[in-house]
């Protein structure tokens, strides 16, 4: 183990790994409270055009991924509000026509682009400094939001006519939430990858939901799958010469078979 973070690379990936392990897993307690799964991956595949969008022009594919993925979930959360399409419904078209445009795009570069595989399966061991602070940008503000209205996103998780009645600002609770997930979703990607990213905002709270019987017990034991399951993932892909992001994937997933073993869940 001393021998595996000798490596600069390694320590890097592996603060990379608990960072965006913490985040997921707390976005991750609200997105399955919410049943907000299937919109996690339309927004990571719909990614996919902003990030090519980015290699094609020379702006920064991260920014370029970003703005696509919020303007998804936001056009998703307002198209489904009004009432216009069922939101499984919108996010299948948006899912299909993010990849069309991201894969159209991508044909028309010239040469050999090894962009391309980190973007779609992940490459947590080329994470560099500057990446982490960015990283750590884009987490912090997503955490001080979880933070600041944690009681009020519970109480639109389980029951939003209840929370509208008394008084919260549902909608903006809601379109906040949204955003919360893409920039989570973008996070991710260079974890694990566009192909896995929406696995990290699930994993980690379904293992929570069945090991626990509230939602205390919940958020808490999906942050130790969250954080757990990225630095357990990529210390196993080390030692057993794996993809990291499929790793790390592969050990949350371990995980939850267990709490399906573990016990039945009540209710």
């Amino acid at each position: 183990m001393a021998e595996m973070f000798s490596y600069a690379f390694m320590r890097h990936a592996l603060l990379a790994a608990v960072l965006t392990g913490a985040l997921c897993s707390a976005v991750a307690f609200f997105v399955v409270l919410k049943r907000l799964s299937f919109l996690g991956v339309g927004i990571s595949h719909t990614a996919l055009a902003g990030l090519a969008l980015g290699l094609v022009t020379g702006l920064d594919p991260f920014w370029c991924g970003s703005a696509f993925a919020v303007a998804t979930a936001l056009a998703t959360g307002h198209i489904s509000r009004r009432g216009q399409l069922y939101e499984d419904t919108v996010i299948g078209i948006f899912f299909a026509a993010g990849m069309a445009l991201g894969v159209a795009m991508l044909s028309s570069l010239k040469g050999y682009y090894p962009e391309i595989f980190s973007l779609l399966f992940g490459n947590i061991l080329s994470v560099s400094p500057a990446d982490l602070r960015l990283l750590a940008a884009v987490a912090a503000p997503v955490l001080l939001f979880i933070a600041l209205f944690f009681k009020e996103l519970l109480a639109i998780s389980f029951d939003e006519e209840a929370a509208l009645a008394s008084g919260l600002p549902v909608k903006p609770l809601y379109y906040g939430l949204l955003a919360a997930m893409a920039l989570t979703v973008m996070i991710s990607v260079k974890l694990v990858g566009i192909v896995l990213a929406s696995a990290l905002l699930v994993i980690p709270a379904a293992a929570g939901y069945r090991f626990s019987k509230n939602y205390r017990g919940m958020f808490l034991l999906s942050l130790a799958t969250g954080i757990g399951g990225s630095a357990g993932g990529l210390i196993l892909s080390y030692y057993l010469d794996l993809p990291s992001g499929a790793a790390i994937v592969l050990f949350m997933a371990l995980i939850f078979v267990i709490s399906l073993l573990y016990r039945p869940r009540d209710g």
